[in-house]
């Protein structure tokens, strides 16, 4: 069977509510194919709107259902599963009510992993802060939002970590 027959119909057979795949994902379909040609390959399924590029290695499969509104968290989850992330600072804080201006289209998670802005086209941007704590002492400040299936940090934690991260607290509203 051809690559992107292959490709479609495994898709077409993903379990329901399975919609974000890293490139990643698809190389044990094609052991024969090169990383050059497994790049091409999804490439041409963008081109034919098969999958949707969400970022760089981040694929949505187009006919899948999901909510749009969390392709974001999702999106966070799998780019950094190999170390802890956790959504804090401005993400926390304005779900608690205490940030005067609600970011749309942005979320931001404290990471062990390297800092960066992800640029996720229509569905906004995620923004990582590198942190050197150890997990031990973020475990009790620490939940798991099954939701977003990543960790949420307390407002507690969120407000020591916008000092650590050196961001402006003059959008923090203090009741």
């Amino acid at each position: 069977m051809q690559p992107f027959r292959l490709l479609q119909r495994t898709l077409e057979q993903a379990p329901a509510g399975r919609y974000l795949f890293t490139a990643g994902d698809f190389s044990p379909l094609f052991p024969d194919l090169s990383v050059a040609a497994l790049r091409m390959l999804l490439s041409r399924a963008v081109e034919q709107e098969l999958l949707l590029r969400v970022c760089k290695g981040v694929y949505i499969y187009s006919k899948a259902d999901y909510q749009k509104g969390l392709v974001l968290y999702h999106t966070a989850a799998r780019l950094r599963e190999g170390s802890l992330s956790y959504l804090s600072l401005e993400s926390v804080l304005s779900e608690a009510g205490l940030i005067s201006q609600i970011p749309l289209g942005w979320i931001t998670l404290m990471t062990r992993g390297r800092s960066g802005e992800i640029n996720c086209g229509p569905w906004g941007a995620i923004e990582f802060i590198h942190t050197q704590r150890k997990v031990e002492t973020l475990m009790e400040e620490l939940s798991f939002d099954d939701r977003f299936c990543l960790w949420r940090a307390s407002v507690k934690l969120a407000l020591r970590d916008m000092r650590l991260a050196r961001r402006p607290m003059d959008l923090v509203v203090y009741e």
